[in-house]
């Protein structure tokens, strides 16, 4: 009996779909068994419950902050709050929940931090700022292929970029794109390109308009 994919993948087992039989990749995963689909599914499961035990953690911490906490404590917590949060978008099974709680806990620790800047009005600005850069990233990470792209631990190889760029959900890689300059999308396309052409697949209609979409202008 073959195990079947998960409905929910973490990041491990996304990877593996991303390359099984898929020649467009360089090192594909061809005839794999059970035990290597068990395999990236565990893997997946303990970053999940790591990650709840951090949440834990951190929860903890949040309850016993004092209303007059050292900055830098609260900072801290703040960083790590922002970590969670990132590592709630790529871990598998159904995460919604806790992003939300992660999310709502940090406005309140943004309150502390606030209250820090002292009515510096620099300071306030600057947080301004951070909070809509921070809107803008997680607003990001909504794309399971934007939050393996920017995971410090990511899977996706340099050489496996422009396969991921070919063989992707196309919204989640117009999505993906933005992250890159004009330069970075050339070499990409030149990339992609090299690998079509190995294939025999250049003059393919699908993979035609992709290279539209990887070489295109900002």
């Amino acid at each position: 009996m073959d195990i079947p994919f998960s409905d929910r993948p973490g990041r491990h087992e996304r990877h593996f779909r991303r390359k099984t039989n898929n020649d467009l990749f360089p090192r594909p995963i061809l005839n794999y068994s059970n035990d290597d689909l068990l395999e990236v599914q565990r893997l997946d499961h303990e970053e999940i419950i790591d990650f709840l035990t951090e949440l834990r953690k951190i929860v903890d911490q949040a309850v016993q902050l004092k209303p007059n906490e050292e900055s830098e404590v609260v900072l801290d917590m703040k960083a790590a709050l922002e970590n969670l949060y990132e590592t709630a978008c790529r871990i598998g099974d159904e995460q919604e929940n806790n992003k939300s709680a992660i999310y709502d806990l940090m406005k309140v620790i943004m309150i502390t931090v606030r209250s820090h800047a002292g009515g510096d009005s620099k300071a306030e600005s600057e947080l301004l700022q951070e909070e809509t850069a921070r809107e803008q990233h997680f607003k990001m990470l909504s794309s399971k292929l934007i939050a393996d792209l920017l995971d410090p631990e990511t899977l996706i190889a340099d050489d496996e970029l422009a396969s991921v760029m070919l063989s992707d959900d196309e919204e989640d890689v117009v999505q993906a794109l933005m992250m890159f300059d004009q330069s970075q999308r050339l070499l990409l396309a030149n990339d992609a390109m090299e690998i079509l052409k190995k294939l025999g697949k250049d003059q393919e209609e699908g993979y035609q308009k992709r290279m539209l979409l990887l070489a295109q202008s900002d």
